[in-house]
């Protein structure tokens, strides 16, 4: 083969690699292991764009190297199918989710594989596949039939928990449980029937049943997680979404937050997204205090706060408009104003609310509080800035010392305090240092600490509070009203929750007449007919959300096609945790932080040896688009303006498929074929410079998106410069960590690249033609430089500096005619795990007859790179004035006298003695006169 031809010598490698298996990955003892694994991908129609293979070629690159360095390799690949995209096209089109979910994996998998990946495809699964999700919801079972004891700090089978109950009651458990969890005797619960027993437990259970407020949408009949709503409407489809209370399954992962929290500092993750975990769990020590009303009824307030020392300078309560006293506490007088605030606050989701610093926004109730401290009357408003699940839902403020309070209360014109502590103004007090300095009676002098601990132990005497530690994270809804997800293993016997047995699992998705809920507004589910056990009980009607099946997929790889468990105790222990886990950190707060809660469950349950799922993660940047603009007028719509005139007339610009548009010059005709209403479009073009009489498109990088029609397919790429170009290029681009734009201004270099690595192995009449001549020195250091640089940009995880160094060395080994096999077979094996296609011909070209996947990746030798000799700069008064070659091991007394010597040297100094000589070895001479 004379050219190089990427288009066969990539089918033809891909198609042998497959047929040969040399993936596929077993456990294998006599050999350490290396997990590699890419973040679960959704496949959605689009199919990939170039943006989304770049972590996928990181974590290949590292794959192969591991493997050519004599590991044990697993790199699976699998697909997250359940979701509400699929869902949503099941409901415009009637076309059954799993068909369209098929189709979608298969379309990525042949993008996959023309991308030329070492995925071991015989472990492949998607989340809805039966075999998979009957393990989902036995893990969900495990979870319902376990509590969490604080005082062995692990989860504990209930059954446990019904024995300590039947012998002493609940006195002295110290388990997490709900705050309304009500104190009971071991008579008591001996009297108690089956379903207040169940409602008891479900205080306990870490998957439980209970009314929750949630992020309602009505257009997509379901629950919405906080992430996936914005604005108050839902990320996906921009409807709206309300907040209201539902009976709903969730997950108690608040037992698991000191953990959670505590074990960040044992694993190699991005700063970043580990701070956005603890952010996210947001420990903080304070205490737990009531405010009773001032009226007949004497309501009880809870509140909690970090800075208990203060409790002299509240001026005001703030309840969550969710809260459950605002319509028992407010006023008939204000009832009309309170009501309007509340609807109006159903409607931000918590996410907005939380990051919304500047909005003041409330409302008085009409009530009255009493510090429990100094008797002091203090008014209740409401204000969405406070969330009905974080803390207590309600606030005591003390605006001098809190943003959000000193900002309300200046809107309000509430009275703003400062408090003294420690015989001085705090300096985290507001900047502004408004409001009377407030006197804190028997706190007054005392320094912070020992504040906090003096209030917290009147507050314990009086019997109206405790110090306590505070979470914001709050339990993870797992109910969603959909019918493309998991269904519950759960039946309900009069009324009360009940597990389906191991032997009736998977549960499988019924056949129902359409994916809506039903007109009595019941899940789908609802919809299917005889939706019941063997023995006539009603089954769960909501199915898990997407992230059940993505917080244990990484296990299931060990051993996927288990029948008899999840992963057996052999494949576990061997594979352990992920080595490298390579994904966006947008799923921070999400996945991230379930797959760790799982994984903690499961180790707790002995199922599985680890605390942590993944050891090392990389949160890999994103490949913007250059999205390209047209300007139409606002007056003629049907006509459009050229960029650079545009800002002569009043124009509202358009994006633009870019496949329309090169060198930002838009093809008129094409863009008049482009969709129906544009068949007619006219044109104001450029009126002068070179660019006369053409259509100028503006441009813009953004995120790559079909929306904005900046959208580049791979499958384009591949066809036109090949997978190693693709692969090579991506890498090129930039860190890995990086956003960075796409552009195909270089990828011809790339391309051009790998046709000169190709010509290095052939002589000018296009043979193979390859010397057994021994190397030169000069040849081996050009080698043995690219190795090094090599090998330590992978261990440390930089790649976008290794394609340079591949540039570097092949264009000296060009430049010295090199055709060694020596030299150049070790050259294929290191830039293997970037270009597999171009390598692994070259390596059955030189003779081979094993692929370079299982070839040994070449050690650098150091001799190789020392130097001989060293060209010395020779300055003279400060200024470089000549250079001389010197070997390395050459006396400096030596160079001395060569350098004086010199005719150049003595043309500068003018004959005159040197005052000093200063010698910098393999660095610099310098002379002084």
């Amino acid at each position: 083969m004379a050219e190089y031809n990427f288009q066969e010598i990539e089918k033809s490698w891909q198609q042998r690699w497959q047929d040969t298996k040399i993936y596929q990955t077993e456990i294998d003892h006599d050999k350490p292991k290396f997990y590699s694994l890419d973040m679960f991908p959704y496949p959605s129609g689009a199919g990939l764009h170039v943006g989304h293979p770049l972590g996928y070629i990181a974590s290949d690159i590292v794959s192969r190297y591991k493997r050519m360095k004599g590991y044990n390799v697993l790199h699976p690949m699998g697909f997250d199918a359940f979701g509400l995209p699929a869902e949503q096209y099941a409901i415009q089109t009637g076309q059954h989710p799993a068909v369209t979910t098929e189709q979608n994996i298969n379309r990525y998998k042949e993008q996959l594989r023309n991308i030329g990946f070492s995925y071991d495809w015989s472990r492949e699964f998607a989340t809805s596949d039966p075999d998979y999700y009957k393990w989902t919801q036995w893990i969900f079972k495990q979870l319902f039939l376990h509590y969490y004891d604080y005082e062995q700090e692990k989860a504990r089978p209930i059954s446990e928990l019904t024995r300590r109950f039947e012998k002493d009651g609940n006195a002295g458990i110290n388990a997490c449980c709900d705050e309304e969890t009500p104190q009971f005797s071991a008579n008591a619960w001996k009297t108690m029937d089956e379903a207040e027993r169940e409602q008891i437990l479900l205080h306990y259970r870490l998957a439980y049943l209970s009314d929750t407020t949630v992020n309602w949408c009505p257009a997509l009949g379901t629950v919405l997680a906080n992430e996936e709503v914005k604005d108050g409407v839902s990320e996906r489809g921009g409807f709206p979404v309300v907040r209201k209370k539902m009976r709903q399954w969730s997950l108690r992962i608040t037992a698991y937050a000191e953990r959670l929290l505590n074990d960040l500092e044992f694993i190699q993750w991005p700063e970043a997204v580990k701070e956005m975990q603890r952010n996210w769990i947001g420990r903080s020590e304070g205490a737990e205090l009531y405010f009773e009303t001032d009226d007949e009824f004497r309501e009880k307030i809870k509140v909690f706060t970090t800075r208990i020392d203060t409790i002299f300078g509240v001026t005001f309560l703030v309840l969550a408009p969710e809260h459950e006293l605002v319509e028992i506490i407010t006023t008939p007088e204000q009832e009309a104003a309170v009501k309007e605030y509340v609807e109006t606050a159903k409607n931000r989701s918590e996410r907005d609310r939380m990051s919304d610093v500047k909005t003041v926004s409330g409302v008085f109730t009409g009530a009255y509080a009493i510090n429990p401290f100094n008797g002091e009357r203090i008014p209740i408003w409401i204000a969405d800035y406070v969330l009905a699940g974080y803390g207590t839902g309600a606030v005591m403020a003390v605006p001098a010392h809190d943003t959000r309070d000193w900002a309300f209360a200046k809107h309000y014109n509430l009275p703003l305090r400062q408090v003294v502590s420690g015989g001085a103004i705090e300096k985290e007090a507001h900047p502004a240092k408004e409001g009377t300095i407030i006197n804190s009676d028997f706190l007054n002098d005392l320094p912070v600490a020992e504040a906090m601990r003096t209030a917290v132990r009147w507050l314990e005497r009086k019997e109206i509070g405790k110090g306590r530690t505070n979470y914001r994270m709050r339990d993870a809804i797992f109910s969603r009203q959909r019918y493309w997800g998991e269904p519950f293993p759960v039946y309900y016997k009069d009324g009360i929750p009940q597990l389906l047995e191991n032997d009736e699992l998977p549960l499988r998705l019924p056949e129902v007449d359409a994916y809506l809920p039903t007109e009595s507004g019941e899940p789908p589910l609802a919809r299917a007919r005889n939706w019941k056990t063997r023995s006539g009980h009603p089954l769960e009607t909501n199915t898990m959300p997407g992230w059940a099946g993505s917080s244990w997929y990484f296990f299931r790889y060990m051993d996927p096609k288990n029948q008899q468990e999840f992963v057996s105790k052999e494949a576990q222990e061997y594979w352990q945790a992920v080595d490298l886990y390579i994904g966006g950190a947008e799923h921070a707060t999400g996945h991230l932080l379930y797959a760790r809660f799982w994984t903690k469950f499961l180790y707790d349950i002995n199922k599985v040896s680890v605390m942590e799922p993944f050891r090392k993660m990389i949160n890999q940047g994103m490949i913007q688009g250059r999205s390209s603009f047209v300007y139409r007028l606002n007056n003629k719509p049907n006509t459009f303006v050229s960029f650079n005139i545009k800002d002569n007339y009043d124009v509202t610009p358009l994006h633009v498929e870019i496949s329309l548009v090169e060198n930002d010059v838009l093809d008129l005709e094409a863009f008049r074929k482009w969709r129906p209403d544009l068949a007619n479009a006219e044109f104001i073009l450029e009126e002068s410079g070179p660019q006369k009489g053409k259509y100028i498109c503006g441009s813009e990088v953004e995120k790559m998106s079909k929306r904005w029609h900046n959208v580049v397919n791979p499958d384009d790429v591949v066809k036109e410069y090949g997978a190693d170009t693709l692969r090579l290029y991506e890498m090129f681009l930039g860190p890995l960590e990086q956003f960075k734009p796409w552009s195909t201004q270089g990828i011809d270099g790339v391309y051009k690249f790998l046709r000169k690595l190709w010509r290095l192995f052939h002589d000018e009449a296009g043979n193979f033609a390859v010397s057994d001549e021994a190397a030169t020195k000069e040849e081996l250091k050009v080698l043995h430089t690219a190795i090094k640089k090599a090998t330590e940009d992978i261990d440390r995880y930089s790649f976008n500096t290794s394609v340079p160094a591949f540039m570097i060395c092949v264009n000296e080994l060009s430049a010295l005619k090199c055709n060694k096999r020596v030299v150049l077979e070790k050259l294929v094996l290191i830039v293997a795990p970037y270009a597999p296609h171009i390598a692994e011909e070259l390596w059955h070209l030189l003779g081979n007859q094993t692929s370079v996947v299982v070839a040994s990746y070449p050690d650098f030798n150091e001799e190789f790179l020392q130097e001989d000799s060293f060209e010395y700069p020779i300055s003279i008064n400060g200024k470089m004035r000549a250079k001389m070659v010197f070997a390395v091991d050459t006396p400096q007394q030596d160079i001395e006298r060569e350098v004086l010597a010199s005719e150049q040297v003595q043309k500068w100094t003018e004959g005159k003695a040197p005052k000093k000589i200063i010698i910098v070895p393999k660095r610099i001479i310098n002379i002084v006169v």
